[in-house]
């Protein structure tokens, strides 16, 4: 799957936390980005594929696509518009944005992205923004 087959999940394409891979599989890190978007904002399918999970983890609200031969992707802190089985193709909208994996006062959706079962960074998959916004840890209110 190339970069030009997948699509950023919201309008925005400002990266308020980037990908912090674990030193281990259980250890600490941030196993994906976190896209600044505001709270009702339509979250969008990165690429192709069949939801394979759409609904609440630890009080927040996930969908997750498989796009096949062992990549899947999903979305953190939205509220599904769709259900498991459905076929999406980058850009179709799966959610709205709503509160829960970033602070209330710098709302985000968090895209993650495994291959093969394990995280990898999402920015490999995502063509570039015309000018990328990486914010400073601890600055996620600005930008």
């Amino acid at each position: 799957m190339t970069a030009s087959a997948w699509t950023w999940p919201v309008p925005e394409r400002v990266v308020l936390r980037p990908f912090e891979p674990p030193a281990h599989d259980y250890g600490a890190g941030h196993r994906g980005i976190d896209v600044r978007a505001s709270v009702g904002t339509l979250a969008l399918a990165p690429a192709a594929g069949t939801v394979v999970f759409a609904g609440p983890v630890a009080g927040r609200g996930v969908v997750t696509i498989d796009h096949g031969r062992g990549v899947r992707s999903s979305l953190d802190s939205v509220t599904p518009d769709v259900v498991v089985g459905t076929t999406v193709v980058a850009g179709t909208p799966v959610g709205r944005v709503a509160v829960g994996h970033c602070p209330a006062a710098a709302p985000c959706v968090h895209l993650g992205v495994r291959v093969d079962e394990r995280y990898v960074d999402p920015l490999a998959y995502l063509a570039p923004a015309a000018w990328p916004v990486l914010l400073p840890p601890g600055d996620h209110a600005r930008g």
